[in-house]
């Protein structure tokens, strides 16, 4: 597989004829002129009048908002190559083997350019005639004459590298532009990947909307790469019923969110929502926290049914009859027929609301019985009125009583005999303890809830009135997860599907999955694919080895990530003796190109802040990357999971697994914060190291 860098490009003055230009220059032309293209796809947007194309004001505030969004798409971000690929059929798509049916070629980039007469310049990544990009091979070439990928710096082209597919002669060479353009320093947010997608990976982009998958994959496999390009190409090819039913990406925390949140609009889609778990639960104020043992009895799963049994105590069985004054008839609905009503509402198994809301029309229509028998002929408006009855309205509040979630919860946590009534055979004593509130809260807003709590008030409130679903959801970092969190994102997914994305070696949680089979089985999603990813391809060979020591410990079961990067990375572990070795190896590494993250363990944050800032060297929070001028991120242990660093300062490994509850818990958090570097990685310790990495 050739690879071609040019001498530096010519002038415009003296550039070359396209008959007389090479190679590179007629890719630099066909660059220039899809860039021209796109700007005038943009124009054409802004220059259409909407004013006498709208029925209403309210279809032209619509229309306007789609168009906002439509300019916004096809803006030209001048350092994103427009395209990356080019591909050469040996035959028309859909033409292969006929007779006469000449090659096309195709240039493959983010989104779709076409020229003034429509014909396509750059095809989408996502449509069909592109995925021999990332699927053909010379064991199964898929008609394609040649592969070409393209080198940029910057935003200008300066590089392309051929592959051969239907010649036999030239023999499997490893892209060399490829691995530049996973292993380029990442200043900044997450990048796309969508020019270095692998077929295993496309695989998994590609599957279909009406199934879910389960992606295992362990640090730099590209697990969230692949989700976030899973949502792009979803809403390619049903974006009409996406459109409607809606996206959501799902991550462990606001640092994550920010760091990730400008893949998807890079590829020209605007409109999915992001959120934590937190976020999708917050029905309340979260101001208090809960320890282990509360939060692991909080999040089990039985406590759906402890509050489902909570709930449904409030419907009683009637006892008295029903009676109805219409003018001078009295209408008699007598109790035994009430009761036979209330058990066939709860025979349905339909949410508590919806069958509240149906009780009373269920009683007028008993009511319209006996008035068709006694020779009337009562209509619907005859119904709606006598289900508004006072008596009716009387005997649905006794019977099937309004009950708000929050107070339900807190019922729940503040009472123990009612607690232990709805336990019964589901938490011993002990648990029940655990989740009693020990200063028992007087109201709803004087509460102090903790996260645990909030997402027992979202089950409360799916029990009361159904949650809307959306089409498709992206739930990353799924493994640190308790069971009534994974029904809460299930929720918002019951009619669509989802992509869970996670590790098994990386839980930190004390409810942690323990397998993906009841993880998908919590979320309502028994059905979905697990797949796994095992090829490494963003950290470092001897870093990736390096922490793979400890997997026995923290996941037996489960296979060593193999990076397949031809750079094996820089690795040091270094003892040091003083708090400013640390500094200097911050230091050290941001003399090389690209992103350093010092992470440490919580405690240890504030003190090493103050010696970066007595040393002179500037520092963010994560997620603040990209509003300072700074490559350095002072990173909390706590928060590394998913993020990525150029190069990495690991401080103090003892500090981080003595920080956790537990010594399994402590190493999986190690594992994680060793797995960040996509370069290099210093481990500075004064104190011992863990043992286990000792192997």
């Amino acid at each position: 597989m050739p690879a071609h860098v040019p001498e530096p490009a010519p002038t415009p003055a003296s550039a070359p004829s396209p008959a007389d230009a090479g190679p590179l220059d007629r890719e630099r032309a066909h660059l220039a002129a899809s860039r021209t293209a796109l700007r005038a796809m943009r124009a054409d947007v802004e220059a259409l009048d909407l004013r006498d194309v709208t029925a209403n004001w309210v279809n032209a505030q619509i229309l306007e908002r789609q168009m906002a969004e439509r300019v916004k798409a096809l803006a030209d971000l001048s350092d994103t190559p427009l395209f990356f690929g080019r591909l050469d059929y040996l035959h028309a798509p859909g033409a292969e083997g006929a007779e006469g049916a000449e090659g096309e070629v195709f240039y493959v980039g983010r989104r779709h350019v076409h020229d003034a007469d429509g014909d396509p310049m750059v095809i989408d990544w996502r449509a069909p005639v592109s995925q021999p990009f990332y699927r053909a091979s010379r064991k199964d070439p898929m008609d394609i004459a040649l592969r070409r990928r393209f080198g940029y710096t910057g935003g200008d082209l300066t590089a392309y590298e051929d592959e051969h597919l239907s010649d036999p002669t030239e023999g499997a060479v490893t892209s060399k532009l490829l691995q530049q353009e996973i292993e380029r320093p990442r200043v900044g947010p997450m990048r796309d990947i969508v020019a270095t997608i692998q077929p295993e990976q496309d695989e998994i982009v590609r599957s279909g909307l009406s199934g879910s998958v389960c992606v295992q994959g362990g640090p730099g496999t590209g697990k969230t790469a692949v989700g976030l390009h899973r949502v792009a190409y979803l809403l390619y090819a049903h974006r009409e019923r996406l459109a409607r039913t809606g996206t959501l990406v799902v991550g462990p925390n606001r640092s994550f969110l920010h760091y990730i949140e400008q893949v998807l609009p890079a590829l020209g889609e605007l409109a999915v929502g992001q959120a934590t778990v937190d976020d999708l639960v917050a029905h309340v104020e979260v101001r208090g926290t809960d320890d282990a043992r509360a939060a692991l009895v909080k999040g089990d799963a039985r406590m759906a049914e402890v509050l489902r049994r909570a709930l449904y105590a409030h419907v009683t069985m009637p006892t008295e009859p029903v009676v109805v004054v219409r003018g001078s008839r009295h209408w008699r609905v007598p109790a035994y027929e009430l009761e036979e009503i209330v058990r066939q509402l709860l025979d349905r198994d339909i949410r508590y609301g919806a069958a509240r809301e149906a009780l009373p029309q269920r009683v007028a229509h008993a009511v319209l019985v006996r008035m068709e028998r006694a020779g009337e002929a009562p209509d619907d408006r005859v119904q709606d009125t006598v289900a508004r009855n006072s008596a009716v309205k009387a005997a649905v509040k006794t019977v099937w009583p309004a009950v708000d979630p929050a107070k339900l919860v807190l019922r729940l946590l503040a009472d123990p005999d009612f607690l232990a009534e709805h336990a019964a055979g589901l938490l011993d004593e002990d648990e029940q303890k655990a989740v009693l509130w020990t200063k028992p809260a007087r109201s709803v807003r004087s509460a102090k809830w903790s996260a645990a709590d909030a997402v027992l008030i979202d089950e409360a409130t799916d029990l009361i009135r159904r949650t809307p679903s959306l089409g498709h959801v992206v739930l990353d970092e799924a493994q640190d997860l308790s069971p009534m969190q994974y029904r809460a994102v299930g929720r918002r997914c019951t009619t669509g599907s989802a992509t869970v994305l996670g590790d098994l070696a990386q839980g930190t949680t004390p409810w942690a999955t323990r397998s993906w089979q009841e993880a998908l089985a919590h979320l309502g999603k028994r059905e979905a694919v697990v797949e796994e990813l095992t090829a490494g391809f963003r950290v470092p060979t001897d870093v990736i080895a390096y922490a793979s020591r400890l997997l026995p410990h923290i996941a037996p079961g489960l296979k060593p990530v193999a990076s397949i990067r031809d750079n094996p990375g820089f690795f040091e572990v270094r003892p040091i003796t003083g708090s400013g070795e640390v500094v200097s190896a911050c230091r050290e590494l941001l003399g090389h190109e690209g992103s350093v993250g010092l992470i440490a363990a919580d405690a240890r944050v504030p003190e090493l802040a103050r010696e970066l800032t007595a040393a002179g060297l500037g520092h963010v929070a994560p997620g603040q990357e990209t509003t300072y001028d700074t490559r350095l991120t002072l990173v909390p242990a706590s928060l590394a999971k998913g993020l990525e660093y150029d190069y990495v300062v690991l401080d103090e490994p003892r500090a981080v697994v003595d920080a956790e509850p537990d010594e399994r818990t402590g190493l999986r958090r190690l594992y994680v914060a060793l797995t960040r570097a996509v370069s290099g990685l210093i481990v500075t310790h004064a104190a011992p190291l863990p043992e286990q990495l000792l192997n």
